[in-house]
């Protein structure tokens, strides 16, 4: 749950930057790629992206910031989207730091399938990182490359709708 100096920073610059949940405005589902979200996964809603949490994350609290409409790659983005993305990606950025009480930040796009992509959407990885979470520091980015390929994605080891509605609930919190 946000403290009062957190609830406050953050419920001060969704209204400054605009970009201020509305679930009224909310969709029966999110396009992410190939994929449809529902909404009892998603976080955040701006008027440009939105936030979920990852169905596979490498850490907890490893979440995804993504623009609305459908770009494969991040030159596909409009200037308005790429700083609404950036904003959105700040703000949930400084709520999963909190929330899972790390004490750094992975952020990560993997833009292109060279480069570790596998859904064919611009999405922005935000991963909470504390000292030691690995022997390796670089070690999250190997992780990266593969948590969303072969067996390691299968649905067997996907979590469950209810434990991502659970999480995504908790982070909404932060946004209202």
């Amino acid at each position: 749950m946000p403290d009062s100096k957190t609830r406050h920073h953050l419920h001060f610059t969704t209204q400054r930057l605009g970009t201020r949940p509305r679930p009224s405005t909310w969709i029966m589902s999110f396009r992410f790629g190939q994929h449809l979200i529902k909404p009892s996964v998603v976080f955040l809603k701006t008027e440009l992206s939105f936030a979920l949490v990852n169905r596979k994350p490498v850490v907890p609290g490893h979440v995804l910031v993504c623009p609305l409409r459908p770009a494969e790659r991040f030159c596909d983005l409009r200037p308005d989207e790429v700083a609404d993305l950036f904003r959105a990606t700040q703000m949930v950025g400084n709520v999963v730091e909190k929330h899972f009480c790390g004490t750094s930040l992975t952020i990560s796009i993997q833009d292109g399938p060279e480069a570790g992509q596998t859904v064919k959407h611009v999405h922005v990885h935000i991963l909470p990182r504390r000292a030691g979470d690995f022997s390796r520091n670089d070690s999250v980015y190997d992780e990266l490359e593969r948590h969303d390929k072969g067996k390691e994605d299968a649905p067997s080891k996907w979590r469950s709708e209810e434990d991502m509605a659970a999480e995504a609930a908790s982070l909404k919190k932060y946004f209202q």
